[in-house]
């Protein structure tokens, strides 16, 4: 489903009339939370969750964190749900799995470390420790109780923020600010300018996603560009910031299928447009093998500028992390 745009407006008559059925949704949620967890695991959990429903930058964030506790000498296992994955788990993700088997988001981390696909988050965990994780990361799971968490990373859009600071669906909120805050250790802003202005005291640290130099020449290439993530609008902004003339924008649903069908029409619309097919990695993954090769990608990458606050969380969880 696309995200209704009062979720990003102040609050208007859509949201003033979905607010009780907001209230409810958080109710629910809070009820949920208190739940005690099923499983603790013997090595740390670091949980990289939002508040916010829909894409704000966990899956770059979840590889910055991998790639720094591997670094640190570290072995880190991924544990996500695989949404939009069929596949039940808990499975470790190869390059043989597919993006309707496990999801886009698993396939695409999996380049960087083990990645366990498991809609039981607690037997993903199981299954991650036993097979030699010394550090757990949960891909989202932040208001999922199942599973004791160490760390609580909350990663905010810094440009979007909590939108209209109501919960669904009068709002792009999963809980109120302040009692999802009020569980978590640090905010990783993405993006945006400064710190956010937070009803709860609570460390903050600031990030941005940079596309990767690969050598590819961006400026001034007609490009007709597609994504199916949670807020495409960044994607199309990032082409236009590394100068690429963007011919069209196509937004696509969150997840949404590339289906031979809609990747023939797209194809069709760039060669009479003379543009060239470009989307995000995360799509990449769920292209047909025969548009693979017809498709640019822009890789990017999560610069955090400030790692401390994150880096003392991690020591103080047991975790031995080597001087940069």
């Amino acid at each position: 489903m696309r995200e209704p745009s009062f979720w990003y407006q102040p609050a208007g008559w859509q949201s003033t009339l979905l607010a009780p059925l907001g209230w409810i949704y958080a109710a629910l949620t809070a009820r949920r939370v208190k739940s005690p967890p099923t499983r603790k695991a013997a090595v740390p959990v670091i949980c990289v969750g939002n508040i916010n429903a829909g894409g704000t930058g966990k899956t770059p964030t979840v590889i910055a964190l991998v790639e720094r506790l591997t670094q640190a000498g570290l072995t880190p296992h991924v544990v996500s749900r695989g949404y939009g994955g069929t596949v039940a788990g808990p499975v470790q993700v190869t390059a043989d799995h597919s993006a309707d088997e496990v999801g886009d988001e698993p396939l695409l981390m999996a380049a960087f470390g083990p990645v366990w696909v498991a809609k039981d988050r607690a037997l993903g965990v199981k299954a991650a420790e036993a097979a030699g994780a010394e550090v757990i990361i949960l891909d989202d799971g932040f208001q999922n109780p199942s599973v004791h968490k160490d760390i609580n990373i909350i990663v905010v859009d810094g440009r979007r923020q909590f939108g209209n600071g109501r919960v669904i669906p009068a709002g792009p909120l999963r809980e109120p600010i302040a009692a999802g805050l009020a569980r978590a250790d640090v905010v990783l802003c993405i993006g945006g300018d400064g710190e956010l202005d937070l009803p709860v005291a609570i460390p903050q640290t600031h990030a941005t996603l940079k596309p990767l130099q690969t050598g590819m020449m961006w400026t001034g290439l007609r490009v007709l560009a597609f994504a199916g993530i949670g807020d495409p609008n960044k994607f199309f902004r990032t082409l236009r910031d590394m100068g690429a003339e963007l011919i069209k924008s196509e937004p696509l649903e969150d997840h949404q299928p590339l289906t031979d069908a809609l990747m023939k029409r797209l194809e069709l619309e760039a060669e009479a447009l003379v543009a060239q097919l470009v989307t995000t990695e995360k799509d990449a993954v769920r292209l047909p093998d025969n548009f693979r090769q017809k498709v640019l990608t822009v890789p990017v990458r999560l610069d955090v500028s400030d790692w401390s606050k994150i880096d003392k969380l991690l020591t103080d969880a047991g975790l031995q992390l080597s001087s940069d």
